[in-house]
């Protein structure tokens, strides 16, 4: 599995519009055959702050994803809502990547 997490600022005076592209952006991600997860999270003492928490099957549905419409529409959108330049971190699966495999491919 290929994990990516990404924090996320904003203006104050975009936080709804935000979460409604983001919102769009994840329902069709969640749609590709490669993404497993994609949940958006809202920090409880910090409104303006987000996370997004997104699992690929791999490195390569990830660079997939990318390439979407729904992506280049999200990013377009939320640029000018940035507060700070985005932080993605990335990540490969060291328990249980066995388990979401074999799910995965019973699919």
């Amino acid at each position: 599995m290929y994990i990516v997490s990404v924090a996320i600022h904003v203006t104050v005076d975009s936080v709804a519009a935000f979460i409604a592209a983001s919102r769009i952006n994840s329902e069709n991600t969640r749609r590709e055959p490669g993404n497993l997860r994609f949940d958006i999270a809202q920090a409880v003492d910090d409104p303006q702050h987000f996370l997004f928490y997104e699992v690929y099957l791999s490195q390569e549905e990830f660079a997939k994803h990318q390439q979407t419409p729904h992506y280049h529409a999200w990013r377009a959108a939320v640029a000018p809502m940035m507060a700070v330049p985005r932080a993605g971190l990335r990540f490969t699966s060291v328990y249980p990547e066995h388990q979401i495999t074999a799910w995965a491919s019973a699919t």
